[in-house]
């Protein structure tokens, strides 16, 4: 479990009660993986930011007006409902979250393939209780 152990570590813990986590995987999951998250950032005008993220140099930062465009509202309202917050200061803090947590499960510089991204996303949703 070391690869989820680093973005739990590299997140400040982790655990449950770590709702911006759950959001940042929650993201991923519902936009097709890291791969189709980056995608989408592409076709948003964001891709170098999203590949910067996924390479192993410098990660570019992302504003939360940024991430509310490529996203868009519907998605960050409900994510933000879900667990509790309202949705600037959620697009604020996933805007710090996103590029670490993605940065995290691609510590080669590589996009993991399903079932890698898959088991360590479920083993993710499994320690977060």
């Amino acid at each position: 479990m070391g690869l989820l152990d680093s973005v739990l570590g590299g997140l400040g813990g982790g655990g449950g009660d770590n709702p911006l986590l759950s959001s940042v995987m929650q993201i991923v999951n519902d936009n097709g993986g890291i791969g189709g998250l980056a995608e989408k950032f592409q076709q948003g005008g964001l891709g170098e930011l999203a590949k910067s993220w996924i390479s192993t140099g410098e990660n570019l930062p992302i504003s939360a007006e940024q991430l509310q465009s490529v996203l868009g509202s519907d998605q960050l309202s409900g994510l933000a409902e879900k667990f509790g917050m309202n949705s600037g200061d959620l697009s604020s803090k996933l805007s710090e979250y996103l590029p670490q947590v993605i940065d995290k499960l691609t510590p080669n510089g590589e996009v993991p393939q399903g079932d890698m991204l898959s088991s360590a996303l479920e083993m993710l949703k499994g320690k977060l209780g």
